[in-house]
């Protein structure tokens, strides 16, 4: 076997790993594969003759492809996507790994600046040391930790409630998900104040459409018809109060942020302008 084809098996070999780790930092699937073929090229086109560890070196040449991706992608304004078209326009194969990597982490991830989810996913995911990281994003080992540790405080964020409280409120966030998902009416409204308010921005709701919804019976109807967009949905943490995000294929779109007093939601604010999505604290929930 000559030099190419052995550094074609090798590559081939490592494609899986490369891909998990470029769809974790663009939370694209399409745009993992766009990236790992680009770093094939790239590696195809150099010499690597001298190439000690040729897994360490694909792998840096992928995260710098995502990188640039990531910049890039910062540097444009995103189009907006059809909220109804979304929930029925996600492939299948992307919707499954997006769970299985956690729908909410890869949206918090999306708030990170580019080196910092790259920071983050190289360290915290694939255990690559400082001193590699830093080549890559072109920082010293001690800025290259600084960002992932940076990183790692906006993906877990910081409760504004006890303990105790945010337990109670994410029981209650993850009942009405599940109840919207499966069109429950009574579920519903067992987990809405009979007196609940909701308030859509101008940008979640068709033109013509009410704004704001009032009383448990209304906001439940509201959910439940919009029970094929919760499969898209999941439960964070939101300005330090358990809420959910929607986010089909998934890139964020709607927040739902919640309002509650003990055991029921008494408001819940749907916001999708793009410009108030960047103004909110989102962070995962832990287990």
């Amino acid at each position: 076997m000559d030099e190419d084809d052995q550094l074609t098996g090798r590559f081939r070999a490592s494609r899986h790993r490369l891909q998990a780790m470029a769809y974790r930092m663009l939370g694209s699937l399409s745009d993992a594969d766009d990236a790992v073929q680009e770093a094939w090229i790239h590696a195809a086109r150099a010499d690597a003759s001298a190439v000690d560890n040729p897994e360490g070196w694909f792998t840096t040449i992928v995260a710098r492809v995502c990188l640039d991706m990531l910049r890039s992608r910062k540097s444009r304004r995103e189009e907006p996507l059809d909220l109804q078209d979304a929930a029925v326009a996600g492939p299948e194969q992307e919707a499954m790994l997006a769970d299985s990597v956690g729908l909410a982490l890869l949206v918090v991830l999306d708030t990170l600046t580019p080196a910092e989810r790259v920071a983050f996913v190289l360290h915290d995911t694939f255990g690559l040391p400082f001193g590699q990281i830093a080549a890559i994003t072109g920082r010293s080992p001690t800025a290259a930790r600084q960002l992932a540790s940076r990183a790692r405080r906006r993906v877990h964020g910081t409760a504004s409630v006890p303990g105790t409280r945010l337990t109670r409120q994410r029981e209650v966030a993850d009942a009405f998900l599940a109840a919207a998902r499966g069109g429950d009416l009574g579920a519903l409204l067992a987990v809405l104040d009979p007196e609940v308010v909701l308030h859509a921005d101008a940008a979640a709701v068709p033109s013509g459409a009410p704004r704001t919804l009032r009383g448990a019976a209304a906001v439940a109807r509201g959910a439940r018809a919009a029970s094929e967009r919760s499969q898209y949905s999941r439960v964070a943490l939101v300005n330090g109060t358990p809420g959910i995000v929607m986010a089909p294929r998934g890139r964020l779109r709607v927040v739902l942020a919640f309002t509650i007093d003990d055991r029921t939601i008494t408001r819940i604010d749907v916001i999708a302008d793009p410009a108030r999505l960047e103004k909110l604290h989102l962070a995962v929930l832990d287990d």
